[in-house]
């Protein structure tokens, strides 16, 4: 997706390490949606708002860097070890995310799933100018349905990478949600008027729903 808009000063982080419990333990980024895979469809969307590109994903990794070298995008795993029972291996967003400030090279980082194919081509944009408007060490994005009911949406995400430090000793105390870390901080929100923009397939259903439409 081409744009006329330069792209911002900052790394781009597609999540693609989870998982995938929803879809049956599958590789949710490497899942087709109209001949090509989730994130590849996601890359597309982020490639033109950012800088460098990263790529979390800890499975397929081969898939993953042949996936992200059109995007001179480069693949980081999860650090994070030694968890027992169903989080060994994979201890979540935030692990990824820290993956990618470790190997940020840039002040911010915007950060995305692997399954929402149809984020803004104004992401970057808006969310730093939510960020920088409120001097907010992250943003997210806000969106608001039919009914007039707000859903945020917190691993879409612009944040200072010089948190790392602190989201590692978060981590390392046993913290594990998005949402209770963003609270150590002060965050923004950038609204959205089209809530299916940040529309996520989590299951095969919902994957075969979006080929369908």
């Amino acid at each position: 997706m081409s744009s006329s808009r330069p792209p911002l000063p900052l790394t781009g982080l597609l999540l693609a390490g989870g998982r995938g419990t929803r879809m049956g333990g599958v590789d949710k980024g490497l899942q087709l949606l109209h001949g090509e895979p989730l994130a590849q469809h996601v890359l597309t969307r982020l490639a033109p708002q950012t800088g460098p590109l990263l790529i979390n994903a800890n499975r397929h990794l081969a898939d993953y860097t042949a996936l992200g070298a059109p995007f001179a995008a480069t693949v980081v795993s999860d650090t994070l070890a030694g968890f027992p029972g169903p989080l060994a291996g994979f201890p979540g967003p935030l692990a990824g995310l820290l993956a990618g400030m470790r190997a940020a090279t840039t002040e911010l980082m915007l950060c995305v799933p692997c399954d929402t194919p149809f984020l803004p081509t104004d992401l970057a944009l808006r969310l730093m100018e939510a960020l920088e408007a409120s001097e907010a060490d992250i943003a997210t994005a806000l969106t608001c349905n039919r009914d007039g009911q707000h859903a945020l949406h917190p691993v879409v995400a612009l944040v200072r990478t010089a948190l790392a430090d602190d989201l590692a000793a978060s981590l390392a105390s046993g913290e594990r949600r998005v949402r209770a870390w963003y609270a150590r901080h002060t965050l923004a929100t950038a609204h959205f008027p089209d809530e299916r923009a940040f529309y996520n397939a989590n299951s095969l259903q919902d994957l075969a729903l979006l080929e369908r439409s």
